[in-house]
């Protein structure tokens, strides 16, 4: 059984306050204050495979629980997401290029750094 989506189902917005949601839930996975404080309670729970599988970890559950609670202390929102609604994230394929032209003040100031560690006294012939 799944302990946030049942929880969750008792908590009402502007009924429900800080204390009954520490009663109900305990101490959130994480806490963030914005305009009004956001408290992410977090449920995971993995299942080994079989051994042809290499002993890998299968996720089973992985509930979020969003709660924005006021200056007031009630619940003003809620959000629950489960496996299944949450969004799957896209990462940019694109890369930065890094270029140093012989005319950039970053060559400038690498290519002098290099020469004083090189040669900190400054003996060294000039050409």
């Amino acid at each position: 059984m799944q302990f946030l989506e049942v929880k969750q189902n008792q908590l009402d917005l502007n009924t429900t306050n800080k204390n009954d949601v520490l009663k109900l839930l305990g101490p959130p996975s994480t806490k963030s204050t914005f305009d009004n404080d956001l408290w992410i309670y977090i449920e995971r729970k993995t299942s080994k495979s079989s051994v042809f599988k290499l002993g890998k970890s299968k996720m089973v559950v992985n509930n979020v629980l969003l709660l924005e609670i006021n200056n007031r202390g009630l619940l003003v929102k809620k959000d629950f997401f489960d496996i299944n609604n949450m969004e799957s994230l896209e990462f940019s394929k694109e890369t930065t290029k890094l270029g140093y032209s012989k005319k950039s003040f970053v060559y400038d100031f690498l290519s002098s750094m290099r020469q004083k560690l090189n040669d900190p006294l400054n003996k060294r012939k000039k050409k």
